[in-house]
């Protein structure tokens, strides 16, 4: 998608008042959304000095290799509680219990921001209502902020006091003490998507840092903020780019620290997504919904990608670190658990980018094949065996080359699905935008999370059928709508398998990216055909839906602007 447009996802986070030009996610880590007044005065009341905390169990927690920890706790980020949906909110007081169940005895509970979806008082309040009473009595709460917790409209400074206030967090960056360990939470400074640490911030971490030095150079230190540096961690490619060296500078000083980062909804099946050079950085996934790499066909946010809700479980002991990966979705653990060896040395860090060379490899066994009642004037479907690979297989290069010109006709990545559970095996892809009549030989190849491609590859031929290639169409129960809570049934037809397409409603005059849709949803298409009721009370901007005025429902593909149907209604008196 283009940067001048705004992606979807993010027109339902944000608030009229707080944003007036509408942008995407890729313009906002360019910095050209700035939110003013960076307020720090607030943050520096008592967090100058380190916070000593007792949080001591009184039974001991016996860890998955036999012996007891020091330390116990959970890791979770970007909640993203909703005031128009309960849908989050039932997803955390999950995550929250089974914690409880896998971790009985915490001394810690750690959110790593985007508590809220736009930093309402309705939101916070629905969080603390599912996390007070799911607090384990002794464990230390730390929560960061997010850019998220920014967007309801308030200045920096009101927003940080919000925050503050309804959590209980003494300022929005501060150092507390843990049965000895020290923990440094870090606070984003404004709305900025990308993230905002000041100089001034990143000084008094210097200073933090060097305390828990002191104290005990040999013991892990735990730092928190919500956005991730850029150049480590699976998607950190979201993270934050202003001060970046001067942050990272700063923690690479300090071989022992852990920096646990949000923000990028990536998985944690990924093994990128722990990253040791200097220190150790480590992606905490979310509670909320699943966002990943671009340039896959199934989309930056697949298809059911609300599916996703994780957390990690640190345990910690006198000589390593264990940092366990938790699907709360499935109620089961994902990946081998990382352990980092302690005292900290870097020149015997395991989790390196370059530590992968074993490129993935399909079987004798395995099979490619077209699924034939799939098959339609202008595309195929393919199926085949899953590659395997000694950490992750992440993608499949697919090319579609026409058999009789020998020209490549397709040529894209696909998403192994290694985020689903279980992984599906075999694997279906689409390979659409093909001639009629036309035969293809279909080859794929693997590819790992760090980038080794297959030496050996799957091929098959297919044909595409002889026929007209239908237009999309968009069709209305009704065009004329009963007032302003009257629903209306859609039915889009010929639309494609999704790689996150949408449909939004804008009113008859707007023009989608520079202005915010109404009311928006991604496609869920069976047999070509996607239906669904749209109803007024899900509308993102309720002021603009009124009686009397004409609409537009529009199809996207992809998750930017690219429009292929429209139909339009008109509201009613009632």
């Amino acid at each position: 998608m283009k940067n001048d447009k705004l992606n979807h996802e993010d027109e339902k986070m944000l608030h009229d008042d707080l944003f007036k030009k509408e942008l995407d996610r890729r313009t906002f880590l360019g910095g050209a959304t700035k939110v003013a007044g960076v307020a720090l005065g607030f943050s520096l009341v008592n967090s100058l000095n380190s916070l000593s905390v007792s949080a001591a169990s009184n039974t001991p927690v016996i860890g998955s290799n036999g012996n007891i920890p020091n330390l116990v706790f959970p890791v979770i980020s970007d909640v993203h509680i909703q005031r128009q949906s309960d849908d989050f909110l039932n997803k955390f007081i999950t995550t929250l219990e089974q914690l409880n169940k896998v971790a009985p005895k915490q001394d810690a509970f750690a959110v790593v921001g985007d508590l809220t979806d736009l930093g309402l008082v309705e939101e916070y309040d629905k969080f603390m209502s599912a996390y007070n009473p799911r607090k384990q009595p002794q464990a230390v709460s730390m929560f960061a902020i997010g850019n998220h917790d920014y967007w309801n409209g308030l200045s920096a400074a009101d927003s940080q006091k919000r925050f503050s206030e309804k959590t209980g967090m003494e300022s929005i960056f501060y150092h507390k003490v843990i049965k000895g360990y020290h923990f440094i939470v870090l606070g984003t400074e404004d709305g900025n998507t990308s993230g905002t640490f000041s100089v001034k911030q990143i000084e008094w971490m210097a200073e933090q840092l060097k305390i828990a030095n002191a104290d005990d150079p040999k013991k892990p230190i735990f730092v928190f903020h919500h956005q991730p540096i850029t150049g480590t961690i699976y998607g950190s490619e979201w993270g934050f780019s202003g001060n970046r060296d001067l942050f990272y500078n700063t923690l690479k000083k300090y071989p022992q620290v852990i920096s646990f980062s949000g923000h990028t909804h990536y998985p944690l099946d990924d093994p990128r997504i722990i990253h040791q050079k200097d220190f150790t950085s480590i992606g905490t996934s979310t509670g909320a919904y699943l966002w990943i790499d671009s340039g896959r066909i199934q989309g930056e946010v697949p298809e059911g990608a609300d599916f996703l809700n994780q957390a990690l479980i640190v345990e910690v002991y006198n000589n390593k670190v264990i940092i366990k990966r938790r699907d709360i979705h499935n109620n089961n653990w994902t990946g081998e658990p990382f352990e980092i060896s302690y005292p900290a040395d870097k020149h015997n860090f395991k989790y390196t980018e370059d530590r992968d060379k074993k490129a993935p490899f399909f079987t004798k066994d395995a099979m490619l094949s077209i699924v034939n009642e799939k098959t339609t004037a202008t595309s195929l479907a393919i199926m085949f065996t899953q590659a395997k690979d000694d950490l992750l297989v992440h993608d499949y290069k697919v090319v579609a080359r026409n058999v009789e010109t020998n020209e490549v006709a397709k040529e894209f990545l696909a998403f192994s699905e290694f985020y689903k559970d279980p992984v599906p095996n075999p694997l279906t892809l689409p390979i659409d935008e093909l001639r009629p009549n036309t035969t293809y030989e279909i080859e794929v190849h693997a590819l790992d999370a760090y980038g080794n491609v297959s030496n050996n590859s799957l091929k098959v031929l297919g044909k595409t059928l002889d026929g007209v290639v239908e237009e999309v169409t968009i069709s209305l129960s009704k065009n004329v709508l009963n007032g302003v809570e009257d629903t209306v049934e859609v039915t889009v037809e010929n639309a494609r398998i999704p790689k996150s397409d949408w449909i939004g409603l804008y009113e008859i005059n707007d023009e989608p990216g520079p202005i915010a849709s109404i009311w928006w949803m991604y496609t869920q298409v069976t047999n070509g055909t996607c239906k669904f009721t749209y109803n007024p009370k899900n509308n993102m901007y309720p002021g603009r839906y009124k009686e009397g005025s004409t609409y537009k429902l529009v199809y996207f593909y992809g998750s930017g602007y690219d429009a292929v149907a429209s139909t339009t209604f008109t509201v009613g008196s009632k």
